[in-house]
């Protein structure tokens, strides 16, 4: 189909998950090769909403050729120019507007018909990952006594808080390394995971980043920058919330995710990221007084990173 008779595969970074990408050379320029074993990937999400990304006019990579049986998949190279890499306090008037309007294509303009629903028990499971893989696993600190009526009156707040928002397509993992600078608009990858979902969770997944932290003062400007685009009927302080809530919910569940790469997946790399995360949880909680016994369960020396 590509006309190469020699292949040579040059590795291109990987993610959390089992797949791994290589590059390879071809005739008409480079292009990515996706090898998902299929008996640890399921690539069919990764196929469908490539197409619905594409009906909306966004810029996933295009397909050139998918495997399913064996997990092979040929995709268009966006290149190596990550958003991690160009994102910073001098770049970010220039980069901020096109992600965005992307976030905003993302809410409005695609197909969510059939998705999975992020409903109470997805939120809830994603929440336990904190207390399971990080308390108890990682800092060998499992909650006792009070402690978890504490802990299951934040989670309903979070849960709540997330299943009153509007519910519009939700790319899942919109950061700066699943985003690529290219010539035209920003190219999206590893959106498989997509679910019909809270309308602050894509935004808050790029604003707290794991690789930049910005100002509060900041982080509030662009809130509310995006409530016009995504809720203009929401009153200001209760969009605030909801993408604050929304944003304690995902750093949880991330602490937790990281601290399980670790000891499930030996994936060692991840655990020092978690301080950042717990720092982004620790400058959110005190700001809402109903979360203070949270705070200062998270503020003991046993707990903290």
């Amino acid at each position: 189909m590509l006309g190469l008779d020699e292949v040579r595969l040059e590795p291109v970074s990987g993610d959390a998950s089992f797949r791994r990408y290589f590059r390879l050379q071809a005739p008409s320029g480079p292009v990515i090769l996706m090898d998902a074993p299929p008996e640890r990937e399921d690539s069919r999400p990764f196929v469908d909403i490539a197409a619905r990304l594409r009906a909306a006019g966004l810029s996933p990579p295009r397909i050139l050729h998918f495997d399913l049986e064996l997990g092979f998949g040929l995709l268009e190279d966006f290149g190596d120019v990550l958003y991690r890499d160009v994102l910073d306090k001098g770049s970010a008037g220039d980069l901020m507007p096109g992600l965005f309007d992307l976030i905003e294509g993302l809410a409005t303009r695609v197909s969510s018909a059939g998705l999975p629903p992020y409903d109470e028990q997805v939120l809830q499971s994603e929440l336990n990952l904190f207390p399971d893989w990080y308390l108890e696993r990682h800092r060998e600190r499992p909650l006792a006594g009070a402690e978890r009526g504490v802990w299951a009156g934040l989670c309903a707040a979070l849960i709540r808080s997330a299943t009153r928002q509007p519910q519009v397509f939700v790319h899942k993992d919109f950061h700066s390394c699943n985003l690529l600078r290219t010539a035209d608009e920003p190219g999206l990858i590893d959106f498989q995971d997509a679910l019909l979902g809270p309308v602050s969770y894509d935004l808050v997944s790029l604003l707290w980043d794991r690789y930049i932290a910005w100002p509060r003062e900041q982080l509030e400007e662009w809130m509310l920058e995006m409530r016009a685009r995504l809720a203009p009927d929401t009153e200001a302080g209760e969009w605030i919330r909801w993408c604050d809530w929304m944003g304690l919910q995902r750093n949880l569940k991330i602490v937790g995710i990281f601290a399980r790469l670790r000891y499930r997946d030996g994936k060692t790399g991840y655990v020092e990221m978690i301080p950042r995360f717990y720092r982004y949880l620790l400058d959110v909680l005190p700001r809402y007084p109903e979360f203070r016994d949270f705070q200062r369960l998270l503020e003991r020396p046993e707990c903290a990173p």
